[in-house]
């Protein structure tokens, strides 16, 4: 049903708290894309709300100069730039805006407030769609907050975002087929990798999901290509292997590897000296959520232990008004999440503004979904998390990095102090109180807590560290004047 209200009748398009979009997209990514070049497409008039300087996420970061030649699925980029471009009438590029909240009105509309180099905006909207990625997924090793130690992602960012390349000397760690797509990216750059530390097992595991990978046959090609990479580059790819350790005084200097059996465990005897000067890391990818959450999205937890957000065939949430796709609803990869937004845009349009969305046409990009959901899955499946990662930290090993709060620090207060949860552990030990709000160190915090309490992380431990009320970092004076303007 189209949503109706005096509030949101139509008027003049141009930026500013006074206008009003039939939608608002927030996440100009591979999902945010596609949402919002569809919706246009329906009719809709579109806010397309995204913190970077440029369209594309991180997935598509680019130079403004960019012939992306280096970047993975340019042609999709490309084709959704410019179904962006040609509907100027219908989507505002609103680039450089950081959500830091979306309130629920009381007439079933939404503002979105953001901050800009130029101060605080809000935009007004009849729907919202969220498309907002997902992190890094971080686990904590004796000297992971070394300087010189990245995330995967932040490497790829560097390179794909500005050129750099993170240093000269790199050693490439974690789990995932994305370690492939970073090492490769890096040697094409002139970096030396010394090597891929994959602690999961052989990518043969996807051999058990025949159907799925069968159905996505492209992605064994790009798996190929990567492979290809980094034989021509001769670089080492190591599974059951991990960086357990980074060492250096004011920056890394070479890490620890050792082999890990099957729950991740340090092999006896098997770990090694190697000298480097960065490590990019990576165990896979957490799904951003805080926008989610504060709209009161239902939630629940992956197959790969990740908290997202539920959503209907429509990808509707349970939130009145508000749609979801791409990593929020389940980590699966560009094409999956452009598929999701494609889906979502058509629906939203039509409660938006009452156009149908065409029924062959969705019939395609359901069965589309439902075979990249199952390659997603697979991917899930066969690159674990192993809870014994948690035994490569010692007592003085920091886990939340904001406010430097160490493993012992959260053991005491499980143990000593009778936390029993990781929003208790929070507030009697502070970690994700800091500048990150538990973005980087949630996911941890949550697997060590309820592995003291004798159990495996639940639903409750990963909402516990998922609920943000401010999305994004903004001064007090700044929250000041936003109350003033929305109360007076």
């Amino acid at each position: 049903m189209p949503i109706s209200s005096p509030e949101f009748s139509s008027g003049p398009r141009k930026s500013g708290p006074e206008v009003v979009f039939d939608i608002a997209v927030l996440g100009a990514g591979p999902a945010g894309l596609a949402a919002a070049g569809a919706a246009a497409a329906a009719g809709a008039r579109v806010a397309l709300i995204d913190a970077g300087r440029r369209i594309g996420g991180q997935y598509w970061r680019h130079l403004a100069e960019d012939d992306g030649r280096h970047h993975t699925g340019w042609p999709i980029f490309a084709g959704l730039r410019r179904r962006i471009d040609q509907q100027p009438e219908r989507i505002e590029n609103l680039a450089g805006h950081s959500v830091w909240q979306v309130e629920t009105l009381l007439d079933n509309g939404f503002r979105v407030n953001t901050t800009t180099d130029d101060g605080q905006h809000s935009i007004l909207a009849r729907t919202v769609i969220l498309a907002p990625g997902a992190y890094d997924r971080q686990l904590p090793f004796p000297g992971w907050t070394l300087p010189g130690v990245f995330t995967a992602g932040g490497t790829q960012a560097l390179l794909k975002g500005h050129g750099v390349v993170a240093g000269s000397r790199i050693a490439v760690a974690g789990t995932g087929p994305f370690l492939l797509a970073v090492a490769a990216g890096l040697a094409g750059a002139g970096a030396e990798v010394v090597g891929v530390f994959e602690a999961g097992g052989a990518p043969t595991a996807f051999a058990r999901h025949p159907i799925a990978v069968a159905q996505n046959l492209g992605k064994l090609g790009e798996g190929a290509h990567y492979a290809r990479v980094l034989a021509r580059h001769h670089i080492p790819y190591r599974t059951r292997t991990a960086v357990i350790a980074a060492r250096g005084v004011s920056s890394v200097s070479g890490v620890t590897v050792a082999k890990l059996d099957r729950g991740w465990k340090v092999v006896e005897g098997s770990q090694r000296e190697i000298d480097c000067d960065t490590l990019a890391v990576g165990y896979g990818f957490t799904p951003q959520l805080e926008l989610a959450v504060q709209l009161g999205c239902a939630t629940r937890l992956d197959v790969d232990g990740s908290l997202v957000a539920v959503v209907d065939g429509d990808q509707r949430s349970s939130a009145e008004g508000v749609w979801v796709a791409g990593e929020a609803t389940g980590v699966g990869g560009a094409a999956l999440s452009v598929t999701e937004g494609e889906i979502a845009g058509r629906n939203a349009a039509h409660a938006a503004v009452g156009v149908r969305p065409d029924l062959p046409v969705m019939r395609r990009l359901v069965r589309r979904r439902a075979s990249q959901q199952r390659f997603a899955a697979a991917l899930l499946q066969a690159y674990p998390i192993r809870p014994g990662w948690m035994t490569w930290s010692a007592q003085d090993t920091i886990v939340c990095r904001c406010e430097e709060v160490t493993l012992g620090t959260i053991d005491e207060a499980v143990v000593e102090l009778g936390a029993a949860d990781p929003r208790a552990v929070k507030l009697y030990a502070r970690p994700g109180m800091g500048l990150c709000q538990g973005r980087v160190c949630g996911y941890a915090t949550g697997c060590l807590v309820a592995d003291r309490a004798g159990r495996t992380p639940n639903l409750a431990d990963l909402q516990g560290v998922a609920g943000r009320p401010i999305a994004a970092p903004i001064t007090l004076g700044q929250l000041a004047e936003a109350h003033h303007r929305n109360t007076f």
